[in-house]
């Protein structure tokens, strides 16, 4: 059995929660109070992420550590040759790496904008939010070029989304929580509708279902089958 080490609030945990509740994969969550107790900085989390990050994953005694990684480890271990990790394909496993490398920048901007905003941390704000503009520029750009691909609408190649589009999912629908704005990414905003109609997705807080009326239209480009 899968025991997560889990924060509600955090993106990073939500990613392999969503992840494991997609392929419905049963697991344990164990809370940790990342605040205001900083539980993660304690001896006993300590000892299983020197650290001091979440989330942690321990699967039967295999620990694992980083959400990149952890969504790697799932996906090799319980949907193996799967489209979500398609390491079959060199090309589409290239790119799935380089986005979740990108996802690991989001985490650096995007989230450590929002928590200077709601967490109130001792981070600089204004450059942080002008860093996710930056990437979300990028992210907005290559979905809209991606949307006009036969099959595409994801941020890899081909007609089914990967673990990386799970992976930089979070930190940009709560990206508004720390201040940065989505509305001018049109492109972005429809990606975070398709990712919304993954069979098995759920949400955490401020993030939501998608609406029912785009539930409703299961043939619009980018629905997909599990």
């Amino acid at each position: 059995m899968i025991t997560l080490y889990d924060y509600e609030l955090s993106g990073n945990c939500y990613k392999v929660r969503l992840f494991l509740d997609i392929l419905k994969v049963p697991y344990v969550k164990r809370p940790v109070e990342f605040y205001p107790g900083f539980e993660h900085k304690s001896d006993a989390l300590l000892a299983l992420n020197p650290l001091g990050q979440l989330p942690i994953l321990d699967d039967a005694g295999f620990v694992l550590r980083d959400a990149q990684a952890i969504l790697s480890y799932v996906a090799q271990r319980y949907a193996p040759g799967s489209a979500w990790y398609p390491v079959s394909d060199a090309r589409r496993l290239g790119e799935t790496n380089m986005w979740l490398a990108f996802a690991n920048e989001l985490t650096a901007t995007a989230s450590a904008a929002r928590l200077q905003q709601v967490f109130e941390f001792d981070l600089d704000g204004d450059k942080a939010r002008r860093g996710a503009y930056q990437l979300f520029r990028i992210l907005d750009e290559h979905l809209w070029l991606s949307e006009r691909a036969p099959e595409g609408g994801w941020l890899c190649a081909g007609a089914h989304p990967t673990i990386a589009d799970l992976a930089c999912f979070p930190y940009v629908m709560l990206a508004p929580e720390g201040g940065v704005s989505l509305l001018d990414f049109p492109a972005l905003r429809r990606w975070t509708d398709r990712v919304k109609r993954i069979p098995g997705f759920s949400v955490m807080a401020g993030i939501f279902p998608a609406s029912p009326s785009r539930q409703q239209a299961p043939t619009e480009r980018g629905a997909i089958a599990m």
